[in-house]
This record gives structure tokens, C-alpha cells and sequence, in this order.
């Protein structure tokens, strides 16, 4: 089954944040709770941790992206 990893709200008055690094591949096997990206709000940088086990089969966004809360950002096959 794929999965849609969606970007989560970081913060309050967080709306967007800027992709700085991806810390996966595609091909890459992910535990729950492993870094997939690393982003940067207005206040800090922060990892989004993976909400499930499985293999990284597509990247939605790229680096340096403005990504909006809700966006998906990439899909793993559970």
C-alpha cells in the first residue's frame, strides 16, 4: 500500500516551510520515525520524521521548495 506523506503543521503560526535537505532516496528503506527532510520555518530548522515503515518510492518536492501545510511531499510503499 503507498502512502502520501503529507507536510505536517510545525507550529501555530506555521503555514510554510523551505525544504533544505532530503535525508532519504528513492529505494530507501525508512523506519517510523526516521528523518525524511530537514526544513526551515521562520523561527528554526526541524526534521520531519517519517509516520511510517516502508520504501521511498517517489519525492514530491525539491529542494529549496516553499511547501504549505498538507502539501504531499513524498510516498512510501508500506
Amino acid at each position: 500500500m503507498r502512502s502520501n506523506v503529507k507536510m505536517p503543521k510545525l507550529g501555530e503560526t506555521v503555514d510554510e516551510v523551505l525544504v533544505l535537505e532530503w535525508s532519504v532516496s528513492v529505494g530507501d528503506v525508512v523506519s517510523e520515525g526516521d528523518s525524511l527532510m530537514i526544513v526551515e520555518t521562520d523561527k528554526v530548522e526541524a526534521e520531519l520524521p517519517s509516520p511510517v515503515s516502508g520504501t521511498v518510492v517517489e519525492l514530491l518536492v525539491e529542494i529549496d521548495d516553499e511547501v504549505s501545510v498538507g502539501t504531499p511531499v513524498c510516498t512510501i510503499e508500506t
